[in-house]
């Protein structure tokens, strides 16, 4: 179903409902706990999810190259951290009924297979599954099936959501992860993932012929650009925006390695007994 350009996908149904949880979750908390910034850095992540996969861009993702990596880069290193700046999960955990939560918690704590799951959440395999993602899925072949197929259209965005969440929860720290890195670990963390895109932005760009198939067979595309300069764009789209939450993120973790201790004491919660 189209409107204007707009249209309605699947990932619609997760942000109604994460915004639904996030907002039932939130109303027995006194006017303290709301933390209205926090609120509206996860409206914001659920809102770029909508730009990305609902909005005009997502129909000129099919005949410019460009249009499409920028969804790439929403979903990947702007939706995620902004959701989880928000810190959904406990919010939108009270957000269940009571007997769901029970049952549910009871029923993941006793479950096998979350065992694997809580060990793709630590960091280094948090890192790998989140870059191999994004590299696997630029392998012309594979972004060429997205085009061709929904329902793996539909399984990469998936996947650069959820292996964001998983990666910038080590990044941003939200809780309830274990074991936390420290801010030097973050800074590397943060910047070994931004070399990966780099990397491949630069072959986007320097590569003297166009790389994508499904690209290169149009006969017309918007603007009148070429297939070799809309990949051209495309490289710099992801070698700019697409390092800038990186470079927010080394940033704020300098500011935070370096920050006079005294400074950091006046920062903590006083202990008490």
């Amino acid at each position: 179903m189209t409107w204007a350009g707009w249209s309605i996908e699947p990932a619609l149904a997760y942000v109604i409902l994460a915004g639904l949880l996030y907002s039932l979750g939130g109303r027995g908390y006194s006017a303290a706990q709301r933390e209205p910034l926090r609120a509206a850095s996860f409206a914001a992540g659920l809102v770029t999810i909508v730009l990305a996969l609902d909005s005009p861009l997502d129909t000129y993702s099919d005949q410019l190259f460009w249009a499409h990596m920028t969804q790439h880069i929403l979903l990947l290193t702007v939706a995620p951290p902004l959701i989880l700046l928000g810190r959904p999960w406990p919010r939108m955990w009270r957000g269940l009924p009571l007997k769901w939560r029970t049952a549910l918690g009871r029923g993941l704590a006793r479950a096998r297979w979350t065992a694997p799951l809580r060990r793709l959440a630590r960091p280094l395999p948090a890192w790998i599954l989140f870059n191999a993602t994004i590299v696997l899925w630029h392998i012309p072949q594979a972004y060429d099936l997205t085009l061709t197929s929904s329902v793996v259209h539909l399984a990469e965005h998936a996947m650069f959501f959820f292996t964001g969440l998983l990666f910038w929860a080590r990044v941003i720290d939200p809780g309830p992860l274990r074991p936390r890195l420290s801010w030097p670990g973050r800074i590397a963390y943060v910047v070994g993932a931004m070399v990966v895109g780099w990397v491949l932005a630069i072959a986007l760009v320097l590569s003297p012929d166009p790389l994508y198939p499904h690209y290169a067979a149009l006969a017309h595309r918007p603007g009148g650009i070429s297939a070799l300069t809309d990949q051209q764009i495309a490289g710099g789209m992801m070698w700019v925006p697409g390092s800038l939450a990186y470079g927010i993120a080394m940033v704020f973790g300098f500011y935070r390695w370096l920050e006079p201790e005294s400074a950091a004491r006046a920062h903590r919660p006083a202990l008490t007994t």
